[in-house]
């Protein structure tokens, strides 16, 4: 018998986040507390910029932005938030969104499947995601759910189940 294996990897769907945006923006437009104060969010390049005339108005902008991204299931670990900086008579504060797990993020990963994990599983690190793999589909669903108790500080997510 062949061996079961899935990946582990750390991907957003950039339309996902894209909506969220869009859906943020329409609601800061919309809403009489951000009137007349200068608030936007926007793309600037690959990451996203938020301006304000105000440090707290910038700080809520973000706060929608990101209850907008839970509504879309998209978790709060792929978003990496600055803090708000002075421009001229404005504030900005850029965010980026974390994909990829990183060579360290990998190994602690795989340590954990390791030492903590069934017998018989093997975990390899393959560029920006980890492949884990075992004779028993069991064994793999263990190596799921003891991943998914650890909180990690990133993003996970659990394709190509075969």
């Amino acid at each position: 018998m062949a061996d079961s294996s899935f990946d582990i990897v750390s991907k957003v769907d950039r339309q996902e986040v894209d909506n969220a945006l869009n859906q943020a923006s329409k609601e800061i437009s919309q809403r009489y507390d951000f009137r007349g104060v200068g608030a936007a969010i926007a793309w600037s390049g690959e990451r996203i910029e938020i301006r304000a005339n105000a440090e707290e108005r910038a700080t809520a902008v973000l706060d929608i932005f990101q209850s907008k991204l839970v509504k879309r299931g998209i978790s709060l670990k792929a978003l990496e938030s600055g803090e708000p900086q002075p421009s001229g008579k404005e504030f900005r504060l850029y965010s980026t969104i974390k994909e990829g797990i990183s060579s360290d993020d990998a190994k602690k990963v795989a340590k954990l499947i390791r030492d903590e994990g069934p017998k018989g599983v093997k975990a390899q690190v393959q560029g920006d995601e980890l492949r884990v793999s075992s004779k028993s589909r069991d064994a793999l669903q263990e190596v799921q759910r003891l991943v998914k108790e650890r909180d990690f500080d990133f993003a996970l997510q659990f394709v190509n189940y075969r």
